[in-house]
C-alpha cells in the first residue's frame, strides 16, 4: 500500500453548501488523514493523506460534492506537507 498526500483546490458553488462537513465525513470513511478549509477566493482547499486508491476515491466523490454543490473544477497537486491525525475542518484562510 502506497501512502501519498495530495492538495486539492475545489472551485464552483462549494461554500455555504456543507462542502467542508461533507468532505470530513467522506475522508474519514475512506480512512484518510488531513484537513479541509474554505479559501477567501470562494474555493475549498483539501489536504488528504493516505492510500492512493482512497485519495483517488475522494477526488472522484469531490467532483459531485453534497447535493447543493456545483463543482466546476478541481486542481490536484502532490504534497509533501504532513497531515494531522484524523481528518479535520479548519478555519477559512
Amino acid at each position: 500500500m502506497t501512502v501519498t498526500a495530495k492538495r486539492l483546490r475545489v472551485h464552483g458553488r462549494v461554500q455555504g453548501v456543507f462542502y467542508r462537513g461533507w468532505t470530513v465525513e467522506r475522508a474519514r470513511a475512506l480512512g484518510l488523514s488531513g484537513w479541509v478549509r474554505n479559501r477567501r477566493d470562494g474555493s475549498v482547499e483539501i489536504l488528504a493523506r493516505g492510500p492512493g486508491e482512497a485519495i483517488e476515491a475522494l477526488i472522484e466523490q469531490c467532483h459531485e460534492g453534497p447535493p447543493a454543490a456545483l463543482v466546476t473544477d478541481i486542481e490536484v497537486q502532490e504534497s509533501a506537507e504532513p497531515a494531522p491525525e484524523g481528518f479535520q475542518q479548519r478555519p477559512t484562510e
